[in-house]
């Protein structure tokens, strides 16, 4: 199900970038003064030149077309070691980079660390622009989670195609999709999907079935209303499960 979900994804794959049609690694044949012909090393200037190949090796190569997604999203980073017991609650998140397209995702995931890298205690975000991982976020306020629950240093894959089943708009419920988070803990990681109205239960049970098809996942998960979590802290019981 996991490859699935990543061929579903059709236009969220890495691509080459695209190679220059550079013409100085060619070698050009040219007529030397005895009529021998001889081979012009790269970089050799041969003759004068016209005008037209001047003006060409002048001319740019186009840009590399990029391939827009539906939303811009932001990574965020709580940093474990910024934290404190005295501090409130999510003043330690900051924002790690915004990106739009297809390019630009796989540019900045390419080159951070995955859930099994990162420290004990340290929180990673992906949540749609100008929407704040928090639960005082005006979108967020009314909202829950599902979660999934993982041994310390499984949850990279799952973490993966969570990403890219919310980029590539893949839950019939994508509106309520307000962003992921993976919590790295000492013993287990957990990966969260944060949605903006809890109260609708068809919404919610839908995108927690899809979820789980999503990411080949065979136990049952709950959801927790984020006002629960405020007040309960972790009291605070599941309203559904799939």
């Amino acid at each position: 199900m996991v490859e699935e979900t990543a061929k579903s994804t059709t236009n969220l794959s890495e691509e080459e970038p695209q190679k220059s049609s550079s013409s100085t690694s060619r070698i050009t044949n040219v007529k030397n003064t005895e009529g021998e012909e001889s081979e012009a090393e790269e970089g050799e200037i041969v003759g004068g030149g016209s005008d037209i190949d001047s003006e060409a090796k002048d001319i740019a190569p186009p840009p590399p077309v990029k391939h827009p997604l539906e939303h811009s999203w932001t990574f965020w980073f709580d940093n474990p070691s910024a934290k404190n017991k005295q501090a409130e609650w999510g003043s330690s998140i900051r924002p790690v980079y915004t990106f739009s397209t297809v390019e630009d995702f796989w540019s900045v995931y390419n080159n951070i660390k995955q859930p099994s890298k990162l420290a004990v205690k340290a929180d990673f975000h992906c949540f749609k622009y100008k929407i704040e991982p928090k639960w005082e976020d005006p979108v967020c306020a009314n909202g829950g989670k599902w979660t999934v629950t993982f041994p310390r240093g499984k949850s990279d894959t799952c973490w993966l195609h969570t990403l890219l089943a919310m980029i590539g708009e893949q839950f019939d419920y994508g509106d309520e999709i307000c962003g992921a988070v993976v919590n790295v803990r000492l013993r287990e990681e957990k990966i969260a999907l944060w949605t903006k109205n809890a109260a609708n239960k068809a919404a919610q049970e839908s995108i927690g079935r899809q979820w789980k098809e999503f990411l080949d996942y065979n136990y049952t998960i709950g959801f927790i209303f984020h006002e629960d979590a405020k007040t309960l802290d972790k009291a605070a019981k599941n309203q559904y499960t799939v």
